[in-house]
């Protein structure tokens, strides 16, 4: 099983940007296929996108497409969100997760990451 560890959370003005990092232990990370989701307080958690094991297709949830971006470097074990022009409505802990048969079921999370967005 995979261990997760997110980080690169904060406070951000609304219209701002943040990257934020999730780093895998395991020689197996580059064939998992890894998401991001989220949850707002109060409000259950939802997905946010995925990325193939090899960086190759990403799935965006439509609140998200044109802003939010996922990429991978598996050289490092991480993935990447990169989340531009944040809303308010976008504050949430944000948690990765693996994927590793790339069929829709996360077994391994991470602790996640608070990010609040200011308006």
């Amino acid at each position: 099983q995979v261990q997760l560890v997110e980080s690169g959370g904060g406070l951000v003005q609304a219209g701002g940007s943040l990257r934020l990092s999730c780093a895998a232990s395991g020689r197996t990370f580059s064939s998992y296929a890894m998401g991001w989701f989220r949850q707002a307080p109060g409000k259950e958690r939802e997905f946010v996108g995925r990325i193939s094991w090899s960086g190759g297709n990403t799935y965006y949830a439509d609140s998200v497409k044109g802003r939010f971006t996922i990429s991978r470097d598996n050289a490092k074990n991480t993935v990447y969100l990169q989340m531009n022009s944040l809303k308010p409505e976008d504050t949430a802990i944000y948690y990765c997760a693996a994927d590793p048969d790339d069929v829709g079921l996360f077994g391994s999370w991470g602790q996640g990451t608070q990010v609040t967005v200011s308006s």
